[in-house]
């Protein structure tokens, strides 16, 4: 539930595998060169000859024993590194950077560095890897008609730093048609929600439109845009809730689409994100909150690397070295005066960022709305539980007439079957979102009145 964007993954390491050999041609281009190096030097543990190359801002955001922990931390929710794949120069977002395939042993990421005039490394990430879709973006939409007469039609979200590429999908008909605004959880999110090889929101989108609900789905600003964001001091609202009230004014003015019928449908931090949406456009007919944390800071962080750790057996010792810093970074962010922010990362995110979260109770804003709510868990999520963040709204909720709260056993955090114990594993396993799901959120849109 981290911000990819970041360089984070919330979770705890593994051992290191062994680098796989590349090819001996040594390259011409010194970016190239250098996030070749720079790589081959993480996947051998030579964290200090990985950020030989930084430039000041990114070596003073990332230290050596913070890249420890961020390439363990990638690996626990990857699973153990096995090759990567020759570097390219890409265009994102209006930037060149060099971007390197990396296979892990649950999915596959895409190792991405720009360089800055003197030749440093200015911007050092991973990021969900869309190789097969032809590149860092998934290729821009053209309508055209899927199965069931399902319609997908290129809609792009207007934000602050350029268009957000995204996708309409209609049902078969002419409408009006109830509609959804899909709103993906933390990280680098593409319209899919693409996690190793599932797609959850196409998944609902598709599911929806076959019983009749239209939808919007479009590229976080965080993924569309991850360069021009990476080192700044955003907040919350940044990354989700501003995009989205956009999103919503634009799906209501299209020509299929009733205005009165406009919902919001989050996901994780979505989903926490929600009420807020709601609190800002009292005009929305309803939010859908799916895997809902009741709060998200780095107590959940803690939380979810102890899960992890505990799962894979991380001595204690390691267990506790990797926490520490997280430990500091949240007793830190606990005293922090939101108004004079702290410099620096912590935990490879701006201060901005953590205390716009702090200052957030997504459960006390939703119980001053009016709008209808439908509050949907699974009950094998690790990382929001049952036990820890869906009781929470239970219990707030559980005699409101409009809210309905419903859970689903043996589902994960993507709403697709969970192993037993559920582990980071289950992510990188191809599946779709249950069907149950997807009935029952469409029952709920459709049971509710227009609002004028």
């Amino acid at each position: 539930m981290l911000p990819h964007s970041f360089l984070s993954a919330a979770l705890v390491g593994v051992l290191l595998a062994a680098p796989t050999a590349r090819a001996a041609d040594t390259p011409t281009d010194p970016c190239v060169a250098r996030s070749s190096a720079s790589l081959d030097a993480l996947v051998r543990g030579d964290y200090a000859g990985a950020r030989k190359d930084f430039n000041a801002a990114v070596g003073q955001a990332v230290d050596v024993v913070r890249l420890e922990q961020v390439w363990a931390k990638i690996q626990s929710q990857a699973g153990a590194y096995r090759e990567d794949a020759e570097s390219r120069r890409q265009n994102m977002g209006g930037h060149e950077v060099v971007v390197t395939p990396v296979s892990f042993a649950n999915m596959s990421l895409d190792f991405v560095v720009a360089c800055d005039e003197h030749g440093k490394i200015s911007t050092f990430r991973f990021i969900p890897s869309h190789a097969a879709a032809g590149g860092i973006a998934p290729p821009a939409a053209s309508a055209h008609a899927g199965g069931d007469g399902v319609q997908l039609q290129p809609l792009a979200v207007t934000s602050p730093l350029g268009p957000l590429p995204g996708v309409l999908t209609l049902p078969e008909g002419k409408g009006l048609f109830p509609a959804v605004v899909l709103v993906g959880g933390s990280g680098a999110h593409d319209r899919d929600e693409t996690i190793g090889p599932n797609k959850p929101f196409r998944d609902l989108a598709v599911g929806l439109a076959r019983h009749g609900i239209a939808s919007l789905r479009y590229d976080k600003r965080t993924y569309a845009y991850a360069v021009q964001m990476a080192g700044k001091a955003i907040a919350v609202d940044d990354e989700v809730t501003d995009d989205v009230l956009t999103a919503a004014h634009v799906l209501g003015k299209q020509a299929q689409i009733d205005p009165h019928r406009i919902f919001v449908l989050g996901h994780s931090l979505g989903a926490l994100m929600a009420p807020r949406i709601g609190e800002r456009d009292p005009q929305l007919s309803g939010l859908i909150l799916l895997a809902a944390p009741s709060s998200f800071g780095l107590d959940t962080v803690i939380r979810q690397m102890q899960y992890i750790g505990h799962l894979q057996g991380t001595p204690a010792a390691e267990l506790d070295k990797a926490l520490a810093p997280v430990i500091k970074a949240r007793d830190e962010m606990a005293r922090a005066d939101s108004a004079k922010p702290p410099q620096g990362s912590f935990l490879n995110a701006p201060a901005s960022y953590w205390l716009s979260l702090r200052d957030y109770d997504a459960v006390a804003v939703a119980k001053t709305l009016h709008m209808p709510m439908l509050v949907l868990q699974g009950s094998g999520d690790y990382q929001v539980t049952p036990e820890g963040d869906f009781i929470h709204w239970q219990a707030a909720f559980a005699h409101s007439q409009r809210v309905e709260l419903k859970e689903y056993p043996g589902l994960s955090h993507l709403f697709m079957p969970a192993s037993q114990p559920p582990s980071p594993a289950d992510y990188g396993k191809p599946g779709h979102v249950d069907a149950r799901v997807i009935r029952d959120i469409a029952a709920w849109v459709k049971a509710q009145p227009a609002h004028f």
